[in-house]
C-alpha cells in the first residue's frame, strides 16, 4: 500500500472514530480526502480488517458494541441520516416508524417506508428493508417538523383509533416549540388532524 492510500486510510478512519460508535457513512462523506475510487477503495479495505462494516452498497458504519452481544445493528435514524446526506434529499418518517419515534407505539418495524423529494429507491440492511418513497413537494411541506412526524404518525392510527388517550400522550411527548409548529402547519393538515393540531398548541385544548 503506498503512502498516499496510508493517508486517505487513516484520515477516514480518524473521522469516522471523531463521530463515534453507531455513526452510518457513505463514500460522499469523504470526498475532500481523495478521489472516489480511492475513498471506495479505502472503505473496502477497512470493511475487510474489520475496522469498519459494510451494511450495504456504498453504506458503511462503525459499529456499537455491547459487553454481551457484542455489534449491534445500525440505527434506522442514522441510516437515513446518511442516506440523507448522500442524496441532498428530505426524509420524512412514516408509518409505524413515526409513531413509535412519538412514543404512540412500541412497534419497531422491519420495513421503514420514508416519504422523499428525491428519487424512489430501495436499501436492505440486514434483515430490514428502508423505502424511500417519491412524493409530492405539499407531502413534504412538513418534513423534518414535528408536524410532519404526527402527521403522519395519526395517518397509521386512523381517525377512528386516535383517543383522549392518543392526544395526551402527545401533549406530554411533544416539545412547547413541537406543538408552536403544529400551529403553524395546521393548515397543511387533514381537517381532523388540523383539529388534533389545535388541541396539542399552546394555549388550546
Amino acid at each position: 500500500m503506498g503512502k498516499h492510500s496510508q493517508s486517505i486510510d487513516s484520515k477516514i478512519i480518524s473521522r469516522v472514530r471523531a463521530s463515534g460508535e453507531g455513526a452510518v457513512f457513505t463514500p460522499r462523506a469523504f470526498l475532500d480526502l481523495g478521489s472516489r475510487e480511492a475513498v471506495d477503495q479505502a472503505l473496502s479495505r477497512h470493511a475487510r480488517a474489520g475496522t469498519l462494516r459494510k451494511l450495504a452498497r456504498g453504506l458503511y458504519d462503525l459499529p456499537r458494541t455491547h459487553k454481551r452481544f457484542g455489534e449491534l445493528a445500525a440505527s434506522s435514524d442514522a441510516i437515513a441520516a446518511a442516506l440523507k446526506g448522500r442524496d441532498a434529499i428530505r426524509l420524512q418518517p412514516t408509518g409505524a416508524y413515526a409513531a413509535n419515534i412519538l412514543g404512540l407505539s412500541d412497534q419497531v418495524p422491519m420495513r421503514l417506508v420514508f416519504l422523499t423529494d428525491g428519487p424512489t429507491r430501495r436499501v436492505t440492511v440486514g434483515n430490514r428493508t428502508i423505502l424511500l418513497k417519491h412524493t409530492t413537494p405539499r407531502s413534504m411541506a412538513t418534513a423534518g417538523r414535528a408536524s410532519g412526524l404526527v402527521i403522519q404518525a395519526l395517518r397509521w392510527l386512523r381517525k377512528e383509533n386516535v383517543d383522549d388517550k392518543v392526544v395526551a400522550k402527545l401533549r406530554r411527548n411533544l416539545k412547547p416549540e413541537d406543538k408552536a409548529t403544529l400551529l403553524a402547519d395546521a393548515h397543511l393538515a387533514p381537517a381532523w388532524i388540523s383539529a388534533i393540531f389545535h388541541q396539542l398548541a399552546p394555549g388550546q385544548g
